[in-house]
């Protein structure tokens, strides 16, 4: 038996009053926990205007009581669509909008009428402007992975409690029904008791090897870097091309995420969805695994133990490869990707539901979540700490591989165990260049 089923629907959102997508108005029912009154509005401001932020700046458009109000990026030409894209849309709804755009984040955060930044950044800026936004008083949507290294969300986790400030981590699936329903045979033991999760994510990050390129005159490629240490040259993969006449987006992802020098490679990308639903059915939030063992030594996947035994690879559970999680019970399995469920018995299967097309990111249930958590004080559906113990699994496997090694983790002090050499316990970090600091 094999069936998929599409799962997205309006109806059904854990946490959330209604779902919506970009481009179709936002349900009446949504205005009850967001609606706004004269001056009451959240003001927002997006640092970082690349791919995945114009997805995000279409699904926070959609929610009533959000104003957008400016735009950060070292690139030139992203800042020009950002602008122009805000102002299309409030001139549509006949509404008088000003939108300022910085090329420095440090400016937008010294903006006192900004409540909320959403972060949109490569992975190794994320900790460094989400703690300044903390200290600035803003609350933060932050895009996923929540940081580069374990070091830095730990500091983010401070930064976010010590100034009182909601942040809510971008991994969407937790807000999409087919995940939740997953999630919840689990955690009922309808499968009986776990012992095995293939939770397939892809590779890990390779070395730099794209080849030199002139940097574009509007792009400041020393801001990029940030604190990585120099040198690392500018190819336009890293923050792809786009143009405004003719408009056209960026064809590819921004490939710094496969790179170690920049990224966590499909491990960090991928697995803090993948890895992050396992964890959640696995009742691991805010825990993690005791070991991560590498690929290698005759293993083609990652793979991390637990406390209780259960163990978990980076195995995938069709020919497909497909990008999901399988859950292997005492008495039966289900499988859950974007889009897809498939089981052992038709029994686990969820009622058919309404479905919505549309891109998988332009879904907004989770954004709508986070806007109803600022305004309620209350955390969202991926608070801070959940977060960082998703992203630690991940670089946690990096760290495996990159020693060849397996390692021992103890998740409640978040230190290495038996690391004689302190190998692991160095890459839990990396100095930052000059005149760059986390804290």
């Amino acid at each position: 038996m094999k069936e998929q089923k599409k799962v997205w629907s309006r109806r059904r959102f854990l946490g959330s009053a209604a779902l919506g997508m970009a481009g179709i108005a936002v349900l009446p029912n949504l205005t009850s926990s967001c609606k706004s009154s004269a001056g009451n509005d959240l003001r927002l401001g997006f640092i970082g205007n690349g791919r995945q932020s114009m997805f995000l700046l279409n699904g926070f458009l959609q929610i009533p009581g959000v104003k957008v109000v400016a735009g950060c990026d070292v690139y030139g030409i992203k800042r020009k669509r950002f602008e122009k894209r805000v102002k299309a849309h409030y001139k549509k709804a006949g509404v008088d909008a000003q939108v300022d755009t910085y090329e420095k984040y440090q400016d937008l955060l010294n903006r006192k009428d900004i409540d909320v930044v959403v972060i949109a950044v490569p992975d190794h800026s994320h900790a460094m402007i989400a703690i300044a936004a903390c200290k600035a008083g803003k609350h933060v949507y932050l895009e996923k992975p929540m940081t580069f290294t374990i070091k830095e969300g730990q500091e983010l986790k401070k930064a976010v409690r010590e100034n009182n400030r909601i942040l809510g981590i971008g991994s969407q699936q937790r807000s999409d029904p087919n995940f939740q329903h997953a999630v919840n045979l689990v955690q009922t033991g309808a499968l009986g008791k776990i012992t095995l999760v293939n939770a397939y994510v892809g590779a890990p990050p390779k070395p730099y090897d794209l080849p030199v390129e002139p940097v574009p005159a509007d792009l400041n490629w020393d801001l990029w870097l940030g604190s990585l240490p120099a040198p690392i040259h500018y190819n336009n993969q890293l923050d792809p091309l786009i143009s405004l006449d003719p408009e056209e987006d960026e064809k590819i992802w921004g490939a710094w995420r496969w790179y170690k020098e920049m990224g966590g490679g499909f491990t960090t990308d991928w697995g803090a969805h993948m890895f992050d639903i396992a964890q959640w059915g696995l009742g691991m939030d805010r825990n993690g695994p005791v070991e991560a063992s590498p690929i290698g030594d005759g293993t083609e996947f990652m793979s991390f133990k637990y406390a209780n035994g259960v163990v978990m690879t980076s195995e995938p559970f069709d020919e497909k490869l497909t990008k999901g999680v399988k859950f292997l019970g005492e008495n039966d399995w289900i499988e859950v990707s974007r889009g897809y469920f498939n089981a052992s018995d038709p029994k686990f299967f969820a009622p058919k539901v309404e479905v919505t097309e549309g891109p998988y990111e332009t879904k907004i249930p989770h954004q709508v979540n986070f806007i109803e958590s600022v305004r309620a004080g209350k955390d969202p559906v991926v608070p801070v700490e959940i977060g960082h113990s998703s992203c630690t699994v991940c670089t946690l496997g990096n760290i495996a591989c990159e020693l060849k090694r397996t390692v021992k983790w103890n998740p409640e002090t978040e230190t290495f165990i038996d690391d004689t050499d302190g190998a692991a316990t160095r890459l839990m970090h990396y100095e930052y260049r000059a005149g760059w600091k986390l804290v």
